[in-house]
């Protein structure tokens, strides 16, 4: 690997039951909401620092042209199969309890098994505002849930005072969890990157959830969602935005995936 202090310091974090199927170079878990709300809570009590990535089509495919992130998903703690896509090609592969691990529905199962576990949460990212009231509703939503900080990060890299002051923030608060509210990759590579600064368990990537869970954004109806037709509510809802990523990103995929099937051509996983 091009970089073997992420692998050094990450692999031995990654829980050793979760095995990983190879997508196009990706290793997703090999996972559904119960097993890896188990490999969460094995880790918080352990106190096994580690980030986990919610993977799909989209975080699949820009891993095609960027090394670097590619192996930011191989060395993650998680990278769950956000779409199911993920969980076909994981099916296709024999595992039959492959699960969709969606960032929602995951964040709000953490948060709701999180009152009777005294886990602490802060809340990184969303734009002006979004994180505060995505606290106030899952607190409302979940009685009991500790919410010990939001932080909204400007639209650029944090500059030395700000990085500062974010460490800062989560050393005197200690939360268990830091949720991550950035598109990808921006935050799976912040994840990375700031995990062995901050004094947190675990680093969650969630993007959209915290607009969803806010109440800033719909989620696509659950047929959509199982029927892997998320992504066709997204553009209908976000044309200017998502059109360039879904119409190009998806053909891509799929015409990549059945080379990889067919043995047209080879995806190694880069794992550490």
């Amino acid at each position: 690997m091009k970089n073997p202090g992420l692998a050094q310091r990450i692999a031995s974090s990654q829980p050793e039951n979760v095995k990983r199927v190879n997508v196009l170079g990706v290793g997703l878990s090999i996972l559904n909401l119960r097993s890896a709300l188990e490999a969460i809570a094995k880790a918080i009590a352990a106190g096994r620092k580690g980030y986990i990535c919610i993977t799909g089509v989209h975080g699949v495919s820009e891993a095609q042209a960027d090394p670097r992130f590619r192996e930011i998903l191989n060395a993650a703690f998680l990278c769950t199969p956000d779409g199911m896509p993920m969980v076909w090609m994981g099916k296709l592969a024999g595992h039959r309890e492959m699960d969709r691990v969606y960032g929602p529905d995951l964040m709000a199962l953490v948060c709701e098994s999180s009152p009777n576990r005294g886990w602490r949460h802060f809340l990184y990212g969303g734009g002006s505002g979004v994180a505060g009231e995505l606290g106030s509703k899952l607190k409302e939503r979940f009685p009991g849930l500790q919410i010990v900080g939001t932080y909204t990060p400007p639209f650029r890299p944090l500059d030395t005072e700000e990085e500062a002051e974010l460490e800062r923030m989560i050393e005197s608060t200690r939360p268990d969890f830091l949720w991550v509210g950035l598109s990808t990759p921006k935050q799976e590579k912040f994840m990375a990157q700031y995990l062995p600064k901050l004094n947190v368990t675990l680093m969650v990537g969630v993007g959209a959830a915290f607009d969803f869970h806010s109440g800033r954004m719909r989620q696509a109806p659950r047929w959509m969602q199982r029927g892997g037709l998320e992504w066709f509510y997204r553009l209908c809802s976000e044309p200017r935005r998502l059109w360039k990523r879904y119409l190009k990103n998806n053909p891509l995929f799929v015409a990549r995936v059945f080379c990889q099937l067919t043995g047209l051509r080879r995806y190694p996983l880069n794992e550490p």
